[in-house]
């Protein structure tokens, strides 16, 4: 027999019902869209269609995928907003999936590929462990803590860099443009990867001279960035630890370091700033502030991330204002950027 009719109508408590197990599946299906975003990433889907629309058969043909499988894919990827689809099975970009590109103005794509890569997702399954503990799961998942994984795995490493630099774009142009360097010459950006920030500053400054500071593996991408960047003969690689010393410098760059350790380890860091430091010498800090408690806020599940893969936490202003006081250092500005990261700027105490 047929179906006909149409479904009861809820009540107002069925239906709110059912809008919190929408809500409930939305967050527990989240990851699909991650591994989503991350294939169209590994298959260059949105590069593929840079200069036009093109079905999905076309595209399986120039990256050798199978074209059924291609088309449920960008289906999908239509279905988020990463591509439209405009009828006759071709699909084009959107500004959302134009950030996808290899090579765009502001992309994303290598934090796309790491958001998705097999070492974070093995290190987020036993995240249980993690809260149980109070202490990531590197060890567990992969053997070693990130760092030194980090340092074993060079292609993981590489990657692990360009996509800290994705995520750098819009915070280098807000530094840039907010930060007042009032005379410094010597800048030391410590733990600064490919030294994005520090490069993006040097261009803007040229009396500036650069200092990266950063692991011995770390350090080669930066002298290419800067030889790319046409500022080599202003820069410097030194490679070392930062709880050990750091290099003499007017201005010291702290982008998204302190974050990944401990109290006592952040400590340790601002005290060898404050030692190695000329007079006047001030500290930029950079990171993301947990907001009120309760309230929708982004820093506390970067928070999450952080319990996963480190020994550090998101802070509040006062936690972190109470570790600079420790460290001999007093904050002397905090301006917000247009992403989730806040500058404050430091300079010694007494």
């Amino acid at each position: 027999m047929p179906l006909t009719g149409t479904a009861p109508e809820l009540s107002a408590a069925e239906a709110e019902a059912a809008r919190h197990a929408q809500a409930l599946y939305q967050m527990t299906t989240a990851h699909w869209i991650t591994q989503v975003v991350r294939a169209a990433a590994v298959l260059r889907v949105t590069d593929h269609i840079a200069d036009g629309a093109r079905t999905a058969e076309e595209i399986a043909e120039r990256e050798s995928s199978h074209p059924g499988a291609t088309h449920r894919l960008l289906r999908a990827c239509a279905s988020i907003g990463l591509l439209a689809h405009e009828g006759g099975g071709r699909f084009a970009l959107t500004p959302v999936g134009a950030l996808l590109r290899e090579g765009a103005p502001g992309s994303l794509r290598d934090a796309a590929l790491l958001s998705g890569a097999p070492a974070h997702w093995q290190v987020w399954q036993p995240f249980p462990e993690a809260v149980r503990e109070g202490r990531p799961q590197w060890e567990r998942a992969l053997g070693s803590d990130l760092f030194t994984y980090l340092a074993q795995h060079p292609e993981d490493a590489a990657l692990f860099s360009r996509a800290m630099t994705n995520a750098t774009g819009q915070v280098v142009r807000d530094t840039v443009a907010l930060l007042d360097l009032d005379g410094a010459v010597r800048i030391a950006d410590i733990g600064g990867a490919d030294g994005a920030l520090l490069l993006g500053l040097m261009a803007e400054h040229a009396h500036v001279e650069g200092v990266l500071f950063d692991l011995p593996h770390v350090v080669p991408a930066g002298h290419a960035a800067a030889e790319a960047a046409g500022v080599a003969e202003r820069f410097s690689g030194v490679a070392g630890d930062f709880f050990e010393s750091v290099p003499e410098a007017d201005y010291y760059l702290l982008k998204w370091v302190l974050h990944d350790w401990s109290d006592e380890q952040c400590v340790t860091i601002l005290r060898n700033c404050r030692r190695a430091a000329r007079p006047g010498a001030r500290i930029l800090v950079i990171e993301a502030l947990l907001g009120e408690t309760g309230a929708p806020d982004p820093v506390a599940l970067l928070d999450m991330n952080m319990l996963s893969v480190s020994a550090g936490r998101e802070r509040s202003l006062d936690a972190y204002d109470a570790l600079f006081e420790e460290a001999g250092w007093k904050r002397t500005g905090l301006s917000p950027t247009r992403s989730m990261f806040s500058l404050l700027e430091l300079e010694p105490l007494g």
